[in-house]
């Protein structure tokens, strides 16, 4: 089976250079490019500015999804085909953001289109009852995912996480899940702990009651020594269920793990009899038909799907795994034996079922995993020159078509509580330097991810990425690099 990585990273040498770049103060863009840049979307996107300054009347913050927070104004879309996106008054942009990964195929392609207006036509899109597509789907999810014997499939990524957890305390009987620090796994209660930065703990479950995070405890990325000793420690208050990680590393590999490291977790996990969940919510048939649990050959004993189980249509989400898992999640009622409460009136509906089968057939044939990653090369190839060339102390790296620049590094800020707000001040310079950088990337007519990751796909071509790079070197041609390092000296 063939992959999207071509070659994996040196996982060391990318963070000597992140740790040189926050040794640095910020590189920021010129003051006068960026009033250039800002001007620019103001007349060019009129239509998107009054459409969200009306809808802040309506909406919390003017969206409805945190993707779509962009600096200085969201922009509104009006159409998605292939590598490109198109706003309501007709610009065109590259789109990396490809509704945060689940696109592989590019978006709205044809051939997963046609067969869901088929669908929609004779059925549409829900019925409350069981469908073929639910069983098409799991078959084939089963027969390109290793470890995964059975299928559940519920409406997000959110959703898969709280059915996994709960699975894995009914099958072991111990209360504690361990995560990686800084580590995404969607919003509920338990998983909304030390988000985005390691040992940032509680910074942003406000709303939610200090004893939901009784039994979330985290351990340091990339280091299965800490792992370990949390999984000891654990021993004594309860036991570990389970271990969560992104097998690339935690948000979709902005912060890597070596190429062993899965391995070890793995047996860590036997070793204190907890149960290995891979949350491949991105990576599950992004980095390859057989998701990171192929490329790494690694077995997980449940598996979290979202993103691409619905072919980039609404309601991705799943529970994958060992059939003696996956069982205790069984609809229905059985007497006498204990179950894993989940449910879903629109989970796996007609729709989205069909979307995600048709759409990972069409993966398959078209080889849009190894495609995608070929592109995520390029583009990431590309980005590393011209950061030589210009001496920049931006870092560019990727696994496949999950790609990253951190031009600012606002993740990888170190929590120091004695200073603490010192560091806070730190988080929200780099916050907007950030938001400024994916500002001007929108200018230039590139859409990322919070302005540091970007996912390509099988519409990227070679001439497409050309012209990406060649907008990304009109924004670094403005960094203030000289400024830095005055302020630093």
């Amino acid at each position: 089976m063939s992959y999207a990585i071509s070659e994996y990273h040196d996982t060391d040498a990318i963070y000597r250079e992140l740790d040189a770049l926050m040794a640095l103060p910020p590189v920021t863009l010129r003051r006068d490019a960026m009033e250039q840049w800002l001007e620019k979307l103001d007349q060019r996107c009129a239509k998107s500015k009054t459409m969200i300054t009306e809808a802040k009347k309506f909406i919390p913050g003017g969206v409805q999804h945190n993707l779509s927070f962009n600096y200085p104004f969201p922009l509104v879309m009006d159409r998605a085909e292939g590598p490109y996106l198109y706003d309501l008054d007709g610009n065109r942009y590259i789109d990396f953001l490809q509704a945060g990964g689940p696109t592989v195929l590019g978006s709205n392609p044809p051939a997963v289109l046609e067969q869901v207006i088929d669908l929609l036509r004779h059925c549409g899109p829900c019925t409350g009852l069981f469908h073929e597509f639910e069983l098409k789907i799991a078959k084939e999810i089963s027969k390109h995912m290793p470890a995964v014997e059975m299928f559940r499939m519920l409406g997000s990524g959110t959703e898969s996480v709280m059915g996994a957890i709960r699975v894995a305390r009914l099958a072991t009987g111990k209360k504690n899940i361990i995560k990686m620090g800084g580590a995404y796994h969607g919003w509920s209660d338990q998983m909304v702990y030390s988000l985005k930065i390691p040992k940032s703990r509680r910074f942003e479950a406000h709303g939610i009651p200090r004893a939901c995070v009784k039994y979330t405890t985290e351990a340091a990325n990339n280091n299965l020594k800490d792992l370990e000793r949390r999984l000891f420690k654990n021993r004594f208050r309860g036991g570990t269920a389970a271990v969560l990680v992104e097998p690339v590393g935690p948000e979709s590999g902005t912060r890597p793990v070596a190429r062993d490291y899965n391995a070890g977790v793995r047996e860590l996990c036997d070793r204190y009899g907890a149960l290995l969940i891979f949350d491949e919510v991105v990576t599950g048939f992004r980095l390859g038909m057989g998701g990171a649990q192929g490329y790494f050959n690694v077995r997980p004993d449940l598996t979290i799907f979202g993103k691409v189980v619905a072919g980039g249509y609404p309601a991705a989400g799943g529970v994958g795994g060992r059939r003696d898992l996956i069982q205790r999640m069984a609809a229905g009622l059985e007497s006498g034996k204990k179950r894993a409460y989940v449910g879903g009136t629109l989970a796996a509906n007609p729709l989205s079922a069909a979307a995600g089968y048709f759409a990972i057939r069409e993966m398959e044939r078209t080889n849009a995993c190894v495609q995608a990653g070929q592109a995520g090369d390029r583009l990431t190839q590309g980005l590393r020159a011209m950061i030589k060339e210009m001496k920049l102390p931006f870092v560019a790296y990727n696994q496949g078509s999950i790609c990253h620049l951190e031009t600012i590094g606002g993740m990888f800020i170190k929590l120091d509580y004695l200073r603490i707000m010192k560091v806070l001040q730190e988080i929200k310079a780099r916050k907007h330097a950030m938001e400024e950088y994916g500002a001007a990337y929108m200018a230039e007519g590139i859409i990322t991810l919070a302005g540091s990751r970007l996912y390509t796909s099988l519409a990227d071509t070679d001439e497409g990425i050309d012209d990406a790079l060649a907008r990304f070197r009109r924004v670094f041609e403005k960094a203030d690099w000289d400024g830095a390092k005055g302020e630093e000296s």
